[in-house]
């Protein structure tokens, strides 16, 4: 049984549909997008912070930064200081890899706790952002 040489009349084109690009490695545990408060000038400390080290991405067409996760955006409001916040609770972040973060915070002297659960796998890292807002990380969950 001898096999058919092929037809090398097939022409290949590139694909012309719009690429849709890749969401950020980073997501919001949040059911909408998420407002903190930030004082004015510190909008540079909050993209070294986001951009950076977690990993959002910065929407650029905005007067005011708005970092894009996975899921939801984050919305700074720049106020003039003395802010006031209403709690404390922590925005809550998922990230693909804890240990990798722990490391890049540890490499750029960034003062944070590492808090385990009561079962296996509950960690999380609780940080201030440059703004003052507390931040808890954990790692991206198996289950979604």
């Amino acid at each position: 049984m001898e096999l058919e040489q092929p037809d090398d009349s097939i022409a290949l084109t590139p694909d012309q549909r719009p690429r849709i690009p890749e969401p950020p490695p980073v997501r919001l545990l949040a059911v909408a997008d998420v407002r903190l408060p930030a004082p004015a000038g510190a909008e540079r400390q909050l993209d070294q912070f986001y951009v950076d080290l977690l990993n959002f991405e910065r929407e650029a067409d905005s007067q005011f930064p708005i970092y894009r996760a996975e899921n939801f955006c984050l919305i700074i409001d720049v106020l003039e200081p003395p802010i006031r916040r209403d709690d404390l609770r922590p925005l809550q972040i998922e990230v693909l890899s804890l240990p990798l973060l722990e490391r890049k915070l540890i490499d750029g002297q960034v003062e944070y706790t590492h808090r385990r659960g009561l079962l296996p796998g509950q960690e999380a890292l609780i940080l201030l952002d440059p703004a003052g807002n507390w931040i808890e990380i954990t790692a991206f969950s198996q289950l979604t």
